[in-house]
């Protein structure tokens, strides 16, 4: 006769009369402020010549990185992006030719000092054939604002399950589960370039220096959510 091997029983979800669970969840909401801004520059050039066009991008381009460079610590990172050369087209007889070439090459930059956030993007606005965009306002990925939002979420879910409890005439036992909201499932995402608030956007150039725009940081929203199971002490109904 072949021995039967008992299989381990899956624990039940809603517990036992034993030891009753109760599930909550806890949220958390905060506002604060802004701790980076992200400004997008497009740096354009045009000329008859590929190499006139090349060499005019380049300038241009070395223009907009040294002035941003000249503002230290305010900031933080600097990264160029895409960049292109094409001609335009135009018909000549019954076919075409080339009209000229177009250059574009784009940086992005990223500021912690937001009062030289406003002077900067007004002196890149001064350049020729230059676009700005922004500003985006962000938290850093890091930021203790991420930290205390989740903490009150689970002191929130504490506090819900006890009044729970109470209205039972009985107290917590222990805590079986904590889990971020769609913690066994999560979909990949996209990362974001932050939250495009407030967001601007102008190019050229003026005849005379510009006043310094006066930006306000646009206030975050953190939000924080998780999932909590305790057991409690068998309640008297």
């Amino acid at each position: 006769m072949t021995p039967t091997t008992e299989q381990p029983q899956p624990s039940l979800p809603y517990g036992t009369p034993e030891a009753p669970r109760i599930a909550v969840r806890g949220e958390a909401h905060l506002e604060v402020d802004p701790e980076i801004a992200r400004i997008g520059i497009t740096v354009a050039a045009r000329g008859t010549d590929r190499r006139e066009a090349l060499t005019d991008l380049t300038r241009r381009n070395t223009t907009a990185l040294d002035l941003i460079k000249s503002y230290g610590d305010a900031v933080e990172h600097i990264e160029s992006g895409t960049y292109s050369i094409s001609p335009e087209l135009t018909r000549h007889g019954r076919g075409e030719r080339i009209r000229a070439y177009h250059g574009r090459v784009h940086i992005t930059a990223e500021l912690t000092d937001f009062t030289a956030l406003g002077e900067l993007t007004t002196r890149l606005a001064d350049l020729d054939l230059t676009r700005i965009d922004g500003p985006w306002w962000d938290l850093r990925p890091d930021s203790p604002s991420h930290r205390q939002a989740r903490q009150q979420a689970v002191r929130e879910a504490v506090q819900r399950a006890r009044e729970y409890a109470e209205a039972l005439g009985t107290t917590l036992a222990a805590l079986v589960e904590l889990a971020d909201i769609g913690a066994e499932n999560t979909p990949s995402h996209p990362a974001a370039p932050g939250r495009a608030m407030r967001s601007m956007s102008f190019a050229g150039a003026a005849p005379e220096e510009a006043p310094p725009l006066d930006l306000e940081p646009q206030r975050q929203h953190i939000h924080a959510q998780v999932n909590a199971r305790f057991t409690m002490a068998p309640p008297r109904l």
